[in-house]
């Protein structure tokens, strides 16, 4: 059975709602990233890298979120979680890349500021241009959902670039970030609502002790 080991909140969440889209059966693996687990042996046995999300199916394991994301969609075709146009699939695959590499290392920035300075004014300085990069990437976000054709992020059909959108989200209104979600970011929070609905999500955030939008 695939194997999948996530931490609460952390982007690892988007592979655990792309999992419960699936409707396969899967054990779930908490890793607790706050107490160190992903630094135990046992866990760097399957991921070096020490991060989540990792899924192992049989003898393979993938990791990082883009690349396990295509997976899952992969995997469990009959789940429609991959657009079968070429648009869609492209606009799929650059919603991945983006928050991966763009909102998902600019947060980082905000939250762990000792990646990337070693001084506490250093750190403070990476924490201060890290907050300002953040805001404009999510107003950034806003802007392309409001002004998007479609109901979904790739467009009319449901993705696992929703499930990576809708993890950026949470971050937004968390502790870290504290944006005014709704006031500030209306219709990427009315994609979140509309994600609240799927029983999927709800499962996911039911699983990981995450309140609904």
């Amino acid at each position: 059975m695939l194997r999948l080991f996530y931490s609460p909140e952390a982007c690892s969440l988007a592979a655990h709602i792309a999992l419960e889209e699936t409707g396969a059966p899967f054990d779930h693996y908490r890793v607790a990233l706050g107490e160190g687990e992903q630094d135990r042996p046992e866990y760097r046995a399957i991921n070096p890298k020490g991060r989540v999300p990792a899924i192992v199916d049989g003898d393979l394991v993938v990791t990082e979120c883009p690349a396990v994301l295509l997976y899952i969609a992969r995997r469990f075709p009959e789940a429609n979680l991959w657009p079968g146009d070429l648009a869609g699939e492209t606009r799929c695959a650059e919603w991945l890349a983006w928050c991966a590499s763009g909102l998902h290392e600019s947060f980082a920035h905000v939250r762990r500021p000792d990646r990337f300075a070693d001084s506490d004014l250093a750190r403070r300085d990476v924490v201060a241009k890290g907050r300002a990069t953040t805001r404009h990437l999510w107003e950034m976000v806003e802007d392309r959902i409001s002004n998007s054709d479609g109901e979904w992020a790739a467009g009319e059909q449901y993705s696992v670039a929703d499930a990576s959108l809708f993890t950026f989200w949470i971050w937004g209104r968390a502790k870290t970030l504290q944006y005014d979600m709704r006031g500030d970011f209306p219709a990427w929070t009315a994609h979140s609502e509309r994600m609240a609905k799927r029983i999927a999500v709800q499962r996911a955030l039911a699983r990981e002790g995450i309140p609904l939008p």
